[in-house]
Formats: C-alpha cells, sequence, structure tokens
C-alpha cells in the first residue's frame, strides 16, 4: 500500500507542475546582437560499439557463426587505393570496444608546419582522440584481395597479419584531416 500512495503522489506532483503556465519567449535577435555572440563548434561522443559478437547476420556457403570454424564470421571493410588496384581489406572484424571523450570539431591551420600553415590557411576537421580504450575480444585481420566482397567471382585474398586486442590503450592527441581541392 505505501508503493501505492506514493506514486499517486508522484503524479499528483507532476500534474500540477505540469499546470502552471510558462513564461518564456523566444524573440529574434538582430545583426548587431547576433555580433556579440560566441560560441564554440564540437561534438563530444561517447560510446560502447559491439561488432559480430556471435556472427553477421548472413549465413551462407561461405559466412557463418564465429563458433563455426569452418565459416567466416565478422563484418568487413574494403577500400581501393587506385580504381585499377587490388583491394585492401579489414576482414573478419568482431569484438567491443569502449571509449569516452572522442571529440569533433572544425578548426583553422593558418600557423605552424613549418611555416606551411600560413600559406594553407583553411579549415580542418579535428578529431580529439579519447583518453582510455577500452577493447574486448578485439579481432581483425588485414589482407590485400581480388574482389571487394569474398563472393564475387575470382575472390582470392592473402591474409598479411591478424590483430587480436584486450585490454586498455591509452591515446592521447588529436588526428587533423586535411580538406582536398581548392577552397
Amino acid at each position: 500500500m505505501t508503493t501505492r500512495k506514493w506514486q499517486v503522489g508522484v503524479f499528483s506532483f507532476f500534474s500540477i507542475l505540469a499546470a502552471l503556465p510558462v513564461a518564456a519567449e523566444l524573440s529574434r535577435l538582430g545583426d548587431e546582437a547576433m555580433a556579440r555572440v560566441a560560441g564554440q563548434s564540437g561534438i563530444y561522443l561517447s560510446g560502447d560499439i559491439s561488432i559480430n559478437e556471435m556472427g553477421g547476420p548472413v549465413e551462407d556457403s561461405y559466412f557463418g557463426r564465429c563458433d563455426d570454424n569452418g565459416k567466416k564470421c565478422g563484418a568487413r571493410f574494403a577500400y581501393r587505393l587506385k580504381e585499377s588496384g587490388g583491394w585492401m581489406v579489414l576482414d573478419d572484424i568482431r569484438g567491443s570496444f569502449a571509449f569516452e571523450g572522442l571529440t569533433l570539431r572544425i578548426r583553422t591551420v593558418d600557423s605552424g608546419f613549418g611555416g606551411d600553415g600560413e600559406l594553407f590557411n583553411r579549415d580542418v576537421l579535428e578529431l580529439g582522440l579519447p583518453n582510455t580504450v577500452r577493447f574486448s575480444d578485439v579481432q581483425f585481420k588485414i589482407a590485400a584481395s581480388s574482389t571487394a566482397r569474398p563472393t564475387d567471382p575470382g575472390f582470392q585474398q592473402t591474409d598479411i597479419f591478424s590483430v587480436e586486442m584486450q585490454g586498455e590503450v591509452i591515446m592521447e592527441g588529436n588526428l587533423l584531416v586535411f580538406p582536398t581541392g581548392s577552397p
């Protein structure tokens, strides 16, 4: 009974709050007022991401569950460095990782880089690396492949090396992504 009375009391309290008049009003800012406004751009991200812990959504003669040693399991990321070249792939990606404090912002590079920044004088995307990234059973292969997908005709893949990660990695610094083309 005590719990029921408390729930009714909370409901009554919020009903009273909802009935109170709101006295907020939005108004348009003029050019002079906007000129005095200062702000910062940026995004702060935290996440916990799991990739194919048990296997992917496709199960056929090639792909299957991760506990089936006769099948391939995990995500695949393929990229081509030249239009007529072969493919580099991150293959059999699986596991989970968590991070806190990845930042994204726009930064102007107008000095530094041995004087080259003054010549560049443009905006870049700055990725602020998170302090600590936690890995749990992360696995992937770096390989060269003749096709983007293993199910494409003529598929041949050469695994270069395999990676397994467990634990924490401390990351410091920023990664700058420079635009290509003219401003």
